[in-house]
């Protein structure tokens, strides 16, 4: 008898992909992730654009692993031009990038950072 073979969560597949992942900044993705996730206790996280991305009801943040300078972070809800950070960049009207370079600046900034996806979580739900 053959048994049925599941679906992998979205957990299995961000960790899947993690695993898989080549990158000269893979440490510092993984911290980062760690500090979204801890953020909010409404984030979820799945495997969008290739890549982990995190959402609460609506889609908020996903990483951009093409980059291999810094940790690249594309806030793509388009309540995110509502947040005021020095972490935000570009004039987009619906998106923020967020660049941090090292494990330096990713501890430097981890505070920052879970404010801006705490925020973002409040301005989906106020939809």
């Amino acid at each position: 008898m053959a048994t049925k073979k599941t679906k992998p969560t979205d957990e299995e597949l961000v960790a899947d992909w993690m695993q898989k992942l080549e990158h000269p900044l893979k440490a510092e993705i993984d911290a980062v992730r760690a500090i979204i996730k801890a953020s909010n206790s409404n984030i979820k996280e799945r495997i969008k654009w290739n890549a982990p991305s995190y959402y609460s009801t609506e889609d908020i943040v996903t990483f951009n692993h093409r980059a291999t300078q810094h940790v690249h972070l594309i806030f793509h809800h388009p309540t995110i031009v509502q947040i005021k950070s020095a972490l935000l960049e570009g004039d987009y009207k619906d998106r923020r990038m967020l660049y941090l370079p090292d494990m330096k600046a990713i501890k430097a900034n981890k505070k920052e950072l879970q404010r801006i996806v705490n925020e973002s979580v409040q301005l989906i739900d106020q939809l």
